[in-house]
């Protein structure tokens, strides 16, 4: 990353100057991006390829009012965090919430910083951690709405899990992901984002998807279902299939499609 395309960096995510080289210059930098650049898959929705070249990252995420996915988001952001000057590199993880591991599909970075490992995640969804986690195992990391731990497994390495309410007034551990701390390659990049976003059956070649945080809680988008979920309270509104559904993306997440509705693929059903 230049030192034009860092500019316009730090001016698209509302930050003033190069963050310090800091726990909270970590935490600054995180936040800025995830509070502006939305997650989202509508160039898959609209038939399109997932370019990971660096032109095309800082073009459709920087220069346009659009989002992506974990290999987009945490693409950028592993970028930056090297521009700032910290200690980083990528890894993936295998994604758990349906039980059974994925290949390893999901991109984060991980971040050295005075001796201490951070996990850094601006696109996981819904579930994306709202700040980097120091990666410490069998204690409960908070960020400012959402509980997590690390716990280390034989078979997967460290599994990311977060703190979820149950039916009992109790509460469950959900895993979300598994990171074995590899190395990871331009090429593992590729193939996992190709699986994801060219495979049938993956969940973003299948569905429309889209999160954004806001302050005490996060909206979402499942193909025709928005959720509004503010201090643990959800709002739920089904979205028309027509050219609406583009102004909700617009005024609700900050993604405009250069493209009319008619051009989003027909969505999968049973």
């Amino acid at each position: 990353m230049n030192n034009s395309d860092f500019d316009s960096y730090l001016t698209k995510v509302g930050l003033t100057s190069k963050p310090a080289l800091t726990e909270e210059g970590l935490k600054a930098l995180h936040n800025a991006q995830h509070r502006r650049i939305p997650f989202e898959n509508f160039d898959i929705a609209l038939g399109k390829s997932i370019s990971l070249s660096d032109e095309d990252l800082i073009n459709k995420l920087i220069h346009k009012e659009r989002g992506g996915y974990c290999f987009e988001l945490n693409g950028l952001l592993l970028k930056t965090l090297k521009a700032t000057g910290f200690d980083t590199r990528a890894l993936l993880g295998r994604v758990h919430l349906a039980g059974e591991p994925t290949g390893r599909s999901h991109q984060v970075s991980v971040v050295k910083l005075d001796g201490q490992l951070w996990i850094v995640d601006a696109g996981f969804g819904s579930h994306t951690p709202r700040s980097p986690l120091p990666l410490v195992t069998d204690k409960e990391l908070s960020t400012d709405i959402q509980t997590f731990r690390f716990i280390e497994t034989e078979q997967f390495g460290y599994m990311l899990q977060v703190k979820l309410p149950d039916d009992n007034e109790g509460f469950i551990w959900q895993s979300l992901y598994s990171l074995d701390m590899t190395n990871v390659y331009d090429a593992d990049k590729s193939y996992g984002n190709f699986y994801v976003s060219n495979h049938p059956k993956s969940l973003f070649v299948t569905s429309r998807i889209a999160a954004f945080p806001i302050e005490n809680g996060i909206v979402t988008i499942f193909n025709n279902t928005m959720k509004k979920v503010v201090n643990g309270i959800t709002e739920e509104t089904v979205l028309e299939e027509n050219e609406s559904y583009l102004e909700t993306l617009r005024t609700q997440f900050g993604i405009k499609l250069e493209a009319s509705f008619s051009d989003l693929k027909p969505l999968v059903t049973d």
